[in-house]
């Protein structure tokens, strides 16, 4: 990459690593936090649903506002919005205040995330689409590294003092953009979103049904849905069978983390130009798959720690392989695609904390079990998807340098 380029890199790097730092910040204490104020697990479910709801209604209308309008707007609206959230959430108390807060968080990550991944399309060439969304893959990361342990260490000087600092370092980002992004690109870009301007989010998700990157749209939804339900009881679930704390909780996804981080870093894009995007797929799938049934057998803490560092290793490969895919089958629909991938992760982030949450009361192993099941259907559904169109279809053949 030329030098302009990684200084765009860079600070799209930063935002997406706030965007991500600012949510993952209340993983670790909204446990203890919700319990504080008379709420419980239904509670937490909730802040995750709702977030992801806000996101995924109002992604395809995002995507399509980052091509008609630009990413830089985009990009500055989704961190103001974002700003908003941890300010509100820090205010009150009252859990409709907060419900209403993660409504305005989930509204500025939909204008936040597709546009990063469409100046990320607009700025590199093909053949170093994988390296740049492996960066910004890996920005996200290491805001879910940094978050929880941010959040677990300042939770000593009171469950509060987390949203505040998220917040304040989320508006100097905000400041930070303004006065430094540039527009990726100086085509108007506004002639071929305005024929979409008039479709509802229903017919948008029809129209990707028909498009070429649906099946790798079901295999983002099908990932978040199992990541999400994951997470959304791994802290009730280490508390309730090893006794763990807010502290060790925060230790386990900060270390998975740094793991997730490297790998995007320096492994993603030798094993993507090595094996293709299609082999590097079902691999991973399969890894992921194997993490989940390896959690319904983990009998310590240590053990646990394990199986989520393989499953996030498997899902910290699989998210820059699959939004690199996209990409490259969409052409010039970029925001688009990227708003349609960024629903269907959002689908499955309001279908995994909510059908885990219920599962869990049920037993709290069910959660996995479902998750392996979803993962196993679509590492079928993948291979057979692949056997018809990797003749054809050169999007998933190693590119060679």
């Amino acid at each position: 990459m030329s030098a302009e380029q990684k200084k765009k890199m860079f600070i799209l790097m930063i935002n997406m690593f706030i965007a991500i730092g600012s949510f993952g910040i209340i993983i670790p204490i909204l446990p203890a936090y919700l319990e504080s104020i008379n709420q419980g697990g239904t509670a937490a479910g909730l802040m995750i649903a709702i977030f992801a709801g806000a996101q995924l209604i109002f992604s395809p209308i995002a995507g399509k506002w980052a091509d008609e309008y630009g990413r830089r707007k985009m990009i500055i609206y989704g961190l103001i919005g974002l700003t908003l959230s941890m300010f509100v959430f820090y205010a009150v108390d009252s859990i409709w205040w907060l419900y209403a807060s993660r409504v305005i968080g989930g509204i500025g990550a939909a204008l936040l995330v597709p546009a990063i991944f469409a100046y990320v399309a607009d700025i590199t060439s093909m053949d170093q689409r994988a390296k740049g969304n492996s960066f910004v893959s890996a920005a996200m990361s290491l805001g879910i590294v940094v978050g929880p342990g941010i959040g677990g260490f300042l939770a000593d000087f009171g469950l509060k003092m987390p949203f505040l600092i998220s917040a304040i370092v989320s508006l100097a980002a905000v400041i930070f953009s303004i006065v430094v992004l540039k527009e990726s690109e100086t085509k108007d870009v506004s002639a071929m979103a305005m024929p979409q301007d008039t479709e509802s989010m229903a017919k948008k998700m029809v129209r990707s049904v028909r498009m070429p990157y649906f099946v790798p749209l079901v295999i983002t939804l099908v990932m978040s849905f199992g990541l999400m339900a994951y997470e959304s009881v791994l802290g009730l679930f280490v508390d309730n069978q090893f006794n763990a704390t807010p502290q060790q909780i925060a230790l386990m996804i900060t270390s998975t983390g740094i793991i997730s981080v490297i790998v995007q870093l320096f492994v993603v894009d030798r094993v993507v130009r090595r094996y293709g995007e299609g082999m590097v797929l079902n691999i991973f799938l399969a890894i992921a798959a194997l993490g989940f049934f390896l959690s319904l057998f983990a009998s310590s803490y240590v053990l646990f720690f394990g199986v989520t560092l393989l499953i996030f290793l498997a899902t910290s490969i699989l998210r820059p392989v699959l939004n690199t895919l996209i990409s490259k089958m969409a052409g010039d629909e970029q925001g688009f695609a990227m708003g349609m991938n960024n629903a269907y992760m959002s689908i499955g982030n309001i279908l995994g904390p909510t059908l885990a949450g219920m599962l869990y009361d049920v037993q709290i192993v069910y959660p996995f079990v479902l998750g392996l099941a979803f993962l196993v259907v679509t590492l079928v559904m993948t291979i057979v998807w692949q056997k018809r169109t990797l003749k054809q279809n050169m999007y998933i053949k190693p590119e060679r340098v």
